[in-house]
């Protein structure tokens, strides 16, 4: 929570902050993110307007993930800006857009309020980090990932191939070893061998 006390509600008060303050949990996506308790450094705007205080930053952060291709552990540092309109709760309705049916409702819940002088600026950073996040991290932007076939890492072994077998015959490819086998059960036997005869 940040207070706003010494801000003020004439318009066009300013005031700049700059915190260390340590991140919440699941500050990220399922495979990069900004670890629990890492040092997220804010520096922030806040300026008084009519309807309330707008809120602008930047939050710098370590961020640690997984390469999607390569599994290898990344990290990196974020940096991102935000910026977020804190109405007061009790504003001027007039001061506010027009009801224009649904739309309205759903304007009003997606609108942040200051609770008493204090705002949090947990939803606001947390919105700013995920939609910055790459989707898909690399470790590399050529990283050849993992071998198909065996889970090898490729970019340690980039001669690193398997024999390609035609998928059509990949069915008999278990039988080579078998047939070496039949053909002595089947070879012809030697002239000298007539025990059958007898």
């Amino acid at each position: 929570m940040f207070d706003t006390r010494e801000l003020g509600r004439r318009p066009g008060a300013l005031k700049r902050l700059s915190r260390s303050v340590p991140a919440p949990k699941d500050l990220g996506i399922e495979v990069i993110g900004v670890a629990e308790g890492a040092v997220v450094e804010l520096d922030i705007r806040l300026e008084s307007v009519m309807e309330g205080v707008l809120v602008t930053g930047t939050a710098r952060a370590p961020l640690t993930g997984e390469c999607v291709r390569c599994l290898e552990p990344i990290e990196r540092e974020l940096e991102t800006d935000f910026q977020e309109m804190y109405s007061y709760p009790d504003a001027d309705d007039r001061s506010r857009p027009a009801d224009t049916g649904d739309d309205a409702e759903d304007d009003e819940e997606d609108m942040l309020f200051l609770e008493g002088d204090l705002f949090d600026l947990e939803p606001v950073l947390r919105d700013a980090v995920v939609l910055t996040l790459p989707l898909q991290p690399v470790c590399r932007e050529d990283c050849p990932g993992l071998c198909s076939e065996c889970g090898a890492r490729l970019a340690d072994d980039p001669d690193h191939h398997h024999d390609a077998v035609d998928i059509r015959w990949a069915a008999l490819q278990g039988l080579a070893g078998s047939d070496q086998d039949g053909e002595m059960d089947n070879a012809p036997r030697s002239v000298g061998d007539d025990s059958q005869e007898k």
